[in-house]
């Protein structure tokens, strides 16, 4: 399964939204973690027969094209927001003032 976005830039990206309370690319960001995981998981599942091994063949697929489509809408609200695509940094226009600690 490809990677448009190593672990290192998702979770820039969700440490950013998570601190200005711009919670939409964290969602999509945590998606493709969890797409990331049940491919990686389908992949070594050790079963016996064919059909187990067509059904973790068949999620493993499944997981991979989802993974493809969420990395593109990743790229795309992140340019839509005007993100630095370069550094991954949040425009300062969505930057909201963080929420303050009791």
């Amino acid at each position: 399964m490809e990677e448009r976005f190593d672990t290192a830039q998702i979770s820039k990206v969700i440490d950013q939204a998570l601190l200005y309370q711009c919670a939409c690319p964290a969602q999509v960001c945590r998606a493709i973690f969890e797409l990331r995981e049940l491919h990686q998981y389908q992949l070594n599942c050790a079963n016996d027969t064919a059909n187990d091994r067509l059904v973790h063949e068949t999620i493993a697929r499944a997981a991979a094209r989802s993974h493809e489509l969420m990395e593109e809408c990743l790229a795309k609200i992140l340019t839509l927001e005007q993100w630095d695509m370069a550094t991954l940094t949040m425009p300062a226009s969505l930057r909201k003032k963080p929420a303050k600690t009791i």
